[in-house]
């Protein structure tokens, strides 16, 4: 049984470049737009989240937000989440990991560095 990861991002060509790669290493993947997209796509799904990765600037509900929505939920309490953002400074780290982010990534990256930390969560 593959592993599905949800990615949210309000750039669709950042939803298919990490879609593809997820996928060719064999992963199921479910794309949204910004948070509220994420929010209404995991309320209809029927199987579980291996595991998340989002923006932070998003229209309607950003990544902050969105994690710690996910994060109230008994569903998503221990889910891995990686935030991967084109902000590298210090503070924004330390909010995401306060909201409830597990690794933090900074745009632009290499399709292996992003591939690695998420088979490093899901093991």
């Amino acid at each position: 049984m593959s592993r599905r990861i949800l990615v949210v991002d309000d750039s669709p060509t950042l939803v298919k470049f990490v879609s593809y790669s997820l996928k060719s290493s064999g992963y199921e993947v479910v794309g949204a737009c910004d948070g509220m997209d994420a929010l209404e796509k995991v309320s209809h799904l029927e199987s579980d989240i291996d595991l998340v990765i989002t923006d932070l600037n998003m229209p309607n509900i950003d990544g902050y937000e969105l994690i710690a929505t996910l994060r109230q939920n008994d569903k998503f309490a221990e889910v891995p989440i990686i935030i991967l953002s084109s902000e590298e400074g210090d503070e924004d780290k330390q909010k995401g990991e306060k909201v409830g982010a597990t690794s933090y990534l900074v745009k632009p990256f290499k399709s292996s560095v992003l591939l690695a930390e998420v088979a490093r969560l899901l093991d």
